[in-house]
């Protein structure tokens, strides 16, 4: 049973995330899945020495480069069907509007440890992070592909400074490392067919293990200041927006980037 909005809206203003179990059906995360992989496949070939070093996400998945038309149209339409727009207008109600997706996986390197962050820490130091996060923030829905190992985050940091623990463990300082274990942590085990969506500025880590495969959808408040961040070739093309039946999200990045 999915909550009503305003439980929604309740839940994310206090945690910082939310999550809706079964939230799509077998049949919706299969044709994800589908034009999802053939992405996925055709970005490994072409970063193959990235992807066997280092790699752990990926980008611009909606983009011309690996996928047709009507693939991309397809991943428009999920992007903002009524289930996704029913959730991003109960965090956002006004002018939503699309940034980008990601795909998290494993990294290939055994080595690789997950790692505790705020997204804000990679565009601003200290002083700018603790702004960050008293300013409208960046919304990740993360739709799981397979059952997964999930997301372990820092409930409340969306809103709050880190304590001497967390800031330790996610700058690295005083001994400590990103992918230390938080006393304040909770793990948020996922399932193909659930729906997290988190603030990209509370603390968290994606967990590694499993057959991780997710699609994130980034989304923001047309308010914020986001739209130089938005790649012109993530977004639909005037023949695309035809065959999108809710075309708004999309819309309002291309009228704030016209704008800009």
């Amino acid at each position: 049973m999915v909550e009503n909005r305003s439980q929604l809206q309740r839940n994310y203003d206090q945690q910082g995330y939310f999550v809706i179990r079964n939230y799509f059906t077998v049949a919706e995360i299969a044709e994800l899945r589908a034009v999802v992989l053939k992405f996925h496949q055709l970005w490994q070939q072409d970063n193959a020495k990235f992807y066997q070093e280092e790699a752990f996400n990926s980008s611009l998945i909606t983009g011309s480069e690996y996928l047709a038309f009507d693939d991309r149209v397809q991943l428009f339409n999920f992007i903002s069907s009524k289930k996704i727009m029913k959730v991003v207008e109960a965090i956002v109600a006004n002018n939503p509007a699309f940034m980008n997706t990601q795909l998290f996986f494993n990294p290939v390197n055994p080595k690789q440890k997950d790692f505790w962050h705020r997204d804000c820490q990679y565009d601003h130091d200290v002083a700018g992070q603790k702004l960050a996060i008293e300013q409208t923030q960046v919304l990740h829905l993360r739709v799981p592909l397979f059952d997964e190992l999930g997301m372990e985050l820092v409930p409340g940091t969306h809103k709050r400074w880190d304590n001497d623990e967390e800031f330790n463990v996610r700058q690295e300082e005083k001994g400590s490392v990103s992918s230390d274990d938080l006393a304040s942590g909770e793990k948020i085990k996922l399932a193909a067919g659930d729906l997290l969506v988190f603030s990209a500025d509370m603390i968290h880590r994606g967990l590694y293990g499993l057959e991780r495969l997710a699609l994130d959808i980034l989304v923001f408040d047309s308010a914020g200041d986001f739209a130089d961040y938005v790649d012109d070739d993530c977004l639909p093309d005037s023949l695309m927006l035809d065959k999108i039946d809710d075309p708004r999200l999309f819309i309002n990045t291309l009228n704030l980037k016209s704008n800009g």
